[in-house]
């Protein structure tokens, strides 16, 4: 199969058939073998009434319905467990993003050999305090934190090898730093495409700046996670030994100097406290990392989501 398109969605029946016809009208085009897998993330109108239908007319088109609201993350892990095609493009269904940019994307994977390709909005239609500032703010801290050189980490259309997919787990909120993950599953060829970024014509935006903050500390974790999560003892272990080694020589020092002294007060120096402190976070630390040791070797899954329904998916 040339291409699976996975789009997650939320509430958004006015679009869908629009969109559904748009993506038929370019795959026919191309002459693609295709399939579009959609992801009711639990909407409360009547989306998935919509998907229905679509599928019952087109069985190129699959389903599947959480029962309940789980994130555009978990929509897209599931996707991405479907996904058939050799290249994988993810989109919003709130026709922001143009199927016609598929041919393309699906073009610098197979022709050029990138591993992933990410779009660009380089001219926006959101609004410029709610969106677009806080937007120029965490692309530009993932640039820095990541080294990798994208202007748009949390644009919704992308292209992957079917073997990007496969390999990267996505959950909490880690769709935004899905570039991050590939990077850290070893795929290293990311590449980057400047994407029409259409108004709004159906719905409203689902996001506010609140999704921003939650990116920084969801890009924190992906860092920490991906450079320690196999050894977290050469983490915590490292900064619990450099604690304890100030706190127990600072102790030691204070010692000497009260047998040397006798009329050095120990207990009266600000450092006699602040020594022991240190120590014992020290030790804490060492701890975590024998803890965090165990967890690692004993992790369970996280991804387990209540499905409700499931059409054209085996």
């Amino acid at each position: 199969m040339d291409i699976s398109i996975v789009i997650p969605l939320f509430n958004e029946d006015e679009s869908l058939p629009e969109l559904s016809e748009w993506i038929v009208r370019v795959m026919q085009a191309n002459d693609y073998s295709y399939e579009v897998i959609m992801i009711d993330d639990g909407s409360t109108d009547n989306s998935w009434d919509v998907i229905e239908k679509i599928i019952e007319s087109n069985p190129n088109f699959k389903g599947i319905k959480f029962q309940r609201n789980y994130g555009k993350s978990a929509a897209l892990n599931e996707g991405f467990k479907a996904a058939k095609g050799d290249v994988v493009i993810t989109m919003d269904a709130d026709m922001q993003d143009s199927p016609d940019e598929i041919p393309e994307l699906r073009r610098m994977i197979r022709e050029e050999g990138f591993d992933m390709v990410s779009g660009w909005k380089k001219k926006r239609y959101d609004n410029k305090l709610t969106k677009n500032l806080p937007s120029k703010i965490f692309n530009a801290a993932a640039r820095t934190i990541s080294h990798i050189p994208l202007h748009d980490f949390n644009c919704g259309l992308k292209a992957y090898r079917r073997k990007v997919v496969k390999s990267i787990e996505i959950y909490g909120e880690m769709h935004r730093n899905i570039p991050v993950l590939a990077k850290w599953a070893g795929f290293r060829k990311i590449g980057e495409k400047v994407v029409e970024h259409r108004p709004r014509k159906y719905g409203v935006t689902k996001f506010g700046w609140e999704r921003f903050i939650n990116g920084f500390l969801d890009l924190s974790t992906l860092t920490f996670v991906g450079r320690f999560s196999k050894r977290p003892m050469h983490f915590f272990g490292l900064f619990g030994t450099l604690f304890f080694i100030f706190g127990f020589l600072s102790s030691l020092y204070l010692i000497i100097q009260k047998f040397s002294r006798e009329e050095y007060g120990l207990t009266n120096k600000p450092l006699f406290y602040i020594a022991l402190a240190v120590m014992i976070m020290g030790m804490q630390l060492f701890l975590a990392g024998f803890v965090a040791e165990l967890v690692v070797r004993n992790a369970a899954d996280r991804n387990n989501y209540l499905i409700e329904r499931k059409i054209g998916i085996n």
